[in-house]
């Protein structure tokens, strides 16, 4: 029998014995009974991600994974040093990173692979708790890398604003608005716009000309195609349309910003 049924076992009989009058009702409950309590409480915030339709203007929809149903994803407030547990529902067919673009949390929650986050399973879920910090307008988004799918990664709908409320002076305004800047349905350059080679160096550095060209094999290798993510300048063949987002200011009507 696994621990999770020998705890609901053990709770279903404290229950049992309470109701009979067996023990009283001061009797603590074990630390392991108390623990499985404690993951039960509901999360401060649900994040499901999933595929929907997205209105960006004057009647264009278009199709992009993201937030809760909406672009962008709902505005998570927190408080600045106090504990908040956020639950990630994936009902899509691929892992996903929740990454807390600009937050000090630790690597195990941060949302990003590369740091050791576990993914959130695709179709499953993942519920983290975390102490939000510093202070301000923040960002959540995936963190999983595109490539040349220009449909995945943050070419998606998968951005939301959070507001960090500061443990002290939180400022006076009269009413708040959180902006999010974004451009979809981005495309392939294969130039005509500017030369292909504007950003190479007059003088290039051998040592970094080495390392770009060993980072684009380890790509090739695997499966990457030519002239993306690490290519060196000397071997950009495309260039790839970058999706724009931009941190908006916390505007207050009196004047203030932050």
């Amino acid at each position: 029998m696994n621990s999770r049924n020998s705890r609901r076992k053990f709770l279903a009989n404290a229950g049992v014995l309470f109701a009979a009058g067996v023990i009283g009702p001061s009797l603590r409950l074990p630390l392991a009974a108390a623990s499985y309590l404690d993951d039960q409480t509901a999360p401060e915030y649900t994040v499901r991600i999933r595929a929907s339709a997205v209105d960006i203007g004057n009647k264009h929809i278009v199709s992009a994974v993201t937030y809760n149903d909406q672009f962008p994803g709902p505005l998570l407030r927190f408080k600045e040093g106090q504990p908040v547990t956020v639950e990630i529902h994936n009902d899509t067919d691929t892992p996903e990173q929740l990454h807390w673009h600009g937050q000090f949390v630790s690597p195990d929650v941060d949302g990003a692979a590369e740091e050791g986050t576990p993914f959130v399973p695709a179709h499953g879920m993942l519920r983290i708790t975390f102490t939000p910090r510093p202070a301000g307008f923040r960002f959540y988004h995936t963190h999983n890398r595109a490539g040349s799918d220009l449909h995945a990664g943050q070419y998606s709908g998968q951005v939301g604003p959070v507001y960090i409320e500061p443990k002290h002076n939180p400022g006076e305004y009269d009413r708040e608005v959180f902006l999010v800047l974004k451009e979809f349905e981005p495309s392939f350059s294969q130039g005509g716009d500017m030369a292909q080679d504007f950003l190479t160096p007059a003088t290039k550095v051998k040592d970094l000309e080495s390392a770009g060209e060993s980072s684009m094999k380890g790509l090739l290798a695997m499966g990457m195609p030519h002239g993306y993510d690490s290519a060196p300048s000397s071997s950009i063949s495309s260039t790839m349309a970058t999706p724009m987002l931009r941190e908006a200011a916390r505007i207050k009507t009196r004047g203030y910003l932050s």
